[in-house]
């Protein structure tokens, strides 16, 4: 497969996980994470279409990377994704968040196939990937432990005990990525608590720090990559995106960090990925 042909397989995921998304959260007034499960669709589409490596017929397999959503809010995007590379049905993804489904509001490693980590209590999914990764290391695996955080999340004191850590412990199987998308839930980023800069504090933390536009696959592609190379020291990528991207009426609007969509709403939205699939 050509590189080209690569990068428009992803894009075709990540539009399907966002489709898988909208119609999780329907159009009859329930309530999901609209806006951070598309800002980091691509994110995720490039990780599950590429370059993790695992098997959805055997998810414990030992020879698997591992990826934690430590922002398990936007769990919707790896339920879409596990259901688009097989974990289970596409079809199930329509109990998500029902009574009996094991597709909950924030994940569940204990029921769903492909879960690593319960995760959504923010600040915590770092310091889960980081003893992932050290006991890789000790098992002398090669693998990776993937990490995506909110830049809302920086908030939280332990992601920074985490980076810490990572750094002492010279934890290099470990690529954590933060979707900036610039808004939390209940507004900017910047005018509720202010991490600005973020590249500058995890290169004093001691991280390798990549910074992308979170929406390019090439760019996303390129610094995993970049993340393979980096040796005695872990990698961060800062990943710019925008809230509830391809979502014409929800990008930027932190309405959509946690609403609900109109009967029009969710069928506008689906007419729009439709069209942007088809335009590939």
């Amino acid at each position: 497969m050509t590189n080209q042909d690569t990068v428009k397989k992803i894009k075709k995921l990540a539009i399907n996980i966002r489709r898988d998304v909208v119609n999780m959260i329907g159009g009859e007034g329930h309530v999901g994470h609209l806006g951070g499960s598309c800002s980091s669709a691509d994110i995720v589409a490039a990780l599950y279409g590429h370059k993790m490596k695992f098997d959805p017929k055997n998810p414990q397999w030992e020879g698997r990377d591992k990826f934690i959503y430590s922002k398990g809010h936007a769990a919707i995007a790896q339920y879409a994704a596990l259901a688009e590379t097989g974990y289970f049905p596409v079809e199930e993804l329509s109990t998500c968040k029902k009574l009996g489904s094991r597709l909950q509001g924030h994940p569940d490693r204990c029921k769903t196939p492909g879960i690593e980590a319960g995760t959504g209590s923010l600040g915590q999914g770092l310091s889960i990937a980081n003893g992932m990764a050290l006991a890789m290391r000790l098992d002398k695996k090669d693998n990776k432990v993937y990490c995506i955080m909110g830049d809302g999340e920086m908030d939280e004191g332990q992601i920074w005990e985490a980076a810490m850590a990572a750094a002492s412990f010279k934890i290099d199987n470990i690529v954590g990525i933060i979707d900036k998308n610039c808004l939390q839930a209940t507004g900017a980023c910047a005018d509720r608590f202010n991490t600005d800069p973020l590249s500058e504090k995890w290169k004093s933390f001691g991280w390798h720090v990549i910074e992308i536009d979170g929406h390019n696959v090439e760019q996303i592609l390129a610094a995993f990559d970049e993340a393979d190379t980096v040796k005695g020291m872990p990698t961060v990528i800062i990943a710019h995106t925008i809230k509830g991207k391809g979502i014409s009426f929800a990008e930027n609007v932190v309405g959509f960090h946690n609403g609900s969509l109109t009967k029009e709403q969710y069928e506008t939205a689906l007419k729009e990925l439709d069209s942007q699939f088809a335009a590939l």
